[in-house]
């Protein structure tokens, strides 16, 4: 019994790193398709959006079957009810990725602000990051790592408060700017929403190595 219960969390663990993986990838994608004004990249991104929906049920139902058959408990226990909550996080992720690719493809500006276009690329490849390396501290079993993504998710904040300052400066300074700055606050809103997401999981990282429930995300408002 004890094998097989090994085993299928071995499964369980790889899903779930696949499935973290996957995120990373879709959100650089969305941001660099919005980047490149690619609406076709951006469809695609949304008719593959099933793919992270479809993961997060299938584990979610696996993780449920683990607990109602095997009864886990202490660090076996934690294991699985991280994973639980972790992949919701994740597919919340890819929501915000899908957003992305959505405010590509309805985007309406036809004049654009080169170097807000290039912060917003930076704090794409930054979450993409924070993803994989959240992901890296599960796999690890790494709770200072995970701690440590606060401190990332900080800079994100800043990054996230100059695009909204460049943003909103085009936008004075030439009214043709303000429907693609418009749509520049909107995708900083959800690469930070993403960014703190990532901390959430790393919460949970914490959670499943001491057992310690802890707060990393302030739930600053970049828009304050």
């Amino acid at each position: 019994m004890r094998r097989l219960f090994d085993e299928e969390l071995a499964d369980l663990d790889s899903s779930f790193t696949e499935m973290g993986m996957l995120v990373s990838q879709t959100i650089q994608k969305a941001v660099q398709s919005f980047v490149d004004h690619d609406r076709e990249g951006a469809r695609k991104i949304l008719e593959n959006d099933h793919q992270i929906n479809e993961r997060e049920a299938a584990i979610e139902k696996k993780t449920l079957e683990m607990i109602a058959l095997y009864q886990p408990v202490t660090t076996d226990l934690r294991e699985i009810v991280t994973i639980l909550k972790a992949v919701s996080v994740l597919e919340r992720m890819g929501d915000q990725a899908r957003n992305i690719a959505n405010s590509t493809i309805r985007v309406k500006g036809t004049k654009h602000i080169a170097s807000v276009e290039q912060e917003l690329g930076e704090m794409g490849e930054m979450v993409a990051t924070m993803v994989s390396e959240v992901m890296d501290y599960y796999v690890k079993n790494d709770a200072l790592g995970a701690e440590a993504i606060a401190d990332k998710n900080s800079v994100l904040t800043q990054s996230a408060a100059k695009v909204r300052t460049d943003s909103v400066n085009g936008m004075k300074e030439d009214a043709e700017l303000v429907d693609s700055a418009a749509d520049y606050l909107v995708i900083a809103g959800y690469l930070k929403r993403i960014g703190d997401y990532t901390t959430d999981i790393a919460e949970w990282i914490v959670y499943k190595r001491t057992g310690k429930i802890i707060e990393l995300n302030p739930g600053y408002n970049f828009f304050i």
